[in-house]
């Protein structure tokens, strides 16, 4: 039997509806979650007066486990379904789930966004709507939760369909392509099972409706771009930078320039879990060496990529971003740290070229004098010191950032274009 294809996936959606209780229902409901787990989880639950939150418990154990220092060794965050196995970007908290969405690994192939038929959509299910939007998350599904709290009624899930609908719009989806699915994560209707209690509803399941995902293709056809994550100087092996091909492919003999540095040369030897690679592709963590280049060239946020078509050292670039929480403004002149690829490096907004109406997309305001929370806006950005930036539009990878100040992410955005430096060595 062919490899099942491997996804991400997320979880989004305001605090209280749900998203919690129907992970913890859909790693149970696909065997990813045994009987004896959730046997244990359910007397944590009770210990706690949360009797019936055992579901949430599963994503929450860890977080439980260092609060009140009992031991759940429940992190699982796999499952497999008829075609595919996913991995689960847990996403919960604000802060964390932005900065992971954005920065490495954990870009998700598609998400679920759970909103409670009992209160509606509220103001998480914008956000991360619109989030989802803005990063590129093409893939979903919307799971209207706590039907048993509305008793099934028919009334109530068309009225909150019709809400979402109105508001994905807004944001620029193509609703008909996307499914809703009336369920409750609590009683594990329209999970994984068909719901007796919903016999006007014919359409998928969650788990059924996420199956349908298509994994992403595999950019090989791209030019090579590998941010370096780390280097180490290995005895016999001198310098190892290490890090994720993110676009093309990576093979011994090949003539590559690390940048914003410059550094070039030949690689040697590619390996990944210690075994020796004829060729790196899309989504291999490998170590590798380059002839020529020393551990002092190299550095964490460095770029690798084909001498002859190296990566993009910006001299400043233009960006749609998504004002999270800023506690004033944003206004002209502010520095924060950006988050993009591997590389954390402070940048100057230089002008807020115009401010979006959130719902429509549409320009509300030119050459506004501040940004605050819950605005998108188009900038102007140069960063303090060389770095490469990619259009989202050519390498997603290279073009997508987070913008932390204050210990928290304020925002989040994609490059649209890049003016690179005239003479990048």
């Amino acid at each position: 039997m062919a490899e099942k294809e491997h996804l991400n996936i997320i979880f989004i959606g305001h605090v209280d509806h749900g998203k919690s209780t129907t992970v913890g229902r859909v790693l149970y409901d696909t065997g990813a979650l045994s009987e004896q787990d959730l046997k244990k989880l359910k007397e944590e639950a009770a210990k706690v007066g949360k009797a019936t939150f055992e579901f949430a418990f599963a994503m929450d154990a860890l977080k439980e486990e260092r609060e009140r220092g009992v031991t759940i060794d429940i992190a699982h965050r796999e499952f497999s379904t008829q075609k595919h196995y996913f991995t689960i970007i847990d996403a919960p908290g604000h802060k964390d789930f932005v900065k992971n969405m954005i920065t490495g690994a954990s870009q998700a192939d598609g998400a679920v966004l759970v909103c409670s038929a009992k209160d509606g959509i509220q103001s998480q299910t914008k956000e991360h709507a619109f989030l989802a939007k803005v990063l590129g998350i093409q893939q979903f599904v919307i799971g209207v939760n706590k039907m048993d709290a509305v008793n099934y009624d028919r009334v109530k899930y068309e009225d909150t369909k019709a809400a979402l609908t109105t508001l994905l719009k807004g944001i620029g989806y193509k609703v008909d392509q996307i499914k809703f699915i009336p369920m409750s994560g609590y009683k594990g209707d329209n999970i994984a099972k068909k719901s007796e209690n919903m016999p006007w509803y014919t359409g998928p399941t969650l788990v059924e409706a996420i199956d349908e995902f298509v994994a992403p293709a595999k950019p090989i056809e791209k030019d090579l771009r590998l941010p370096i994550q780390d280097v180490f100087t290995i005895t016999g092996h001198g310098t190892v930078p290490v890090g994720r091909v993110e676009t093309g492919v990576m093979k011994p003999g090949d003539l590559v320039t690390f940048m914003p540095s410059g550094a070039s040369g030949e690689v040697k030897k590619i390996e990944m879990h210690h075994q020796e690679l004829q060729k790196a592709v899309p989504g291999d963590n490998v170590g590798f060496n380059v002839k020529g280049v020393e551990k002092k060239d190299v550095k964490r946020g460095e770029v690798v990529g084909p001498k002859s078509k190296p990566p993009t050292v910006a001299k400043e670039f233009t960006a749609q971003i998504v004002v999270l929480q800023h506690p004033t403004a944003i206004a002209k002149g502010y520095t924060p740290v950006f988050h993009v690829h591997t590389s954390q490096i402070a940048c100057t907004i230089t002008e807020i070229l115009e401010k979006k109406d959130p719902k429509t997309g549409l320009t509300a305001a030119k050459n506004p004098d501040f940004i605050k929370t819950g605005d998108v806006a188009i900038v102007k950005i140069t960063p303090v010191r060389p770095v490469v930036v990619e259009r989202f539009a050519d390498f997603p990878q290279l073009g997508r950032f987070a913008i932390r100040d204050m210990g928290q992410t304020v925002a989040a955005g994609v490059v649209l274009t890049v003016t690179p430096r005239e003479n990048p060595s």
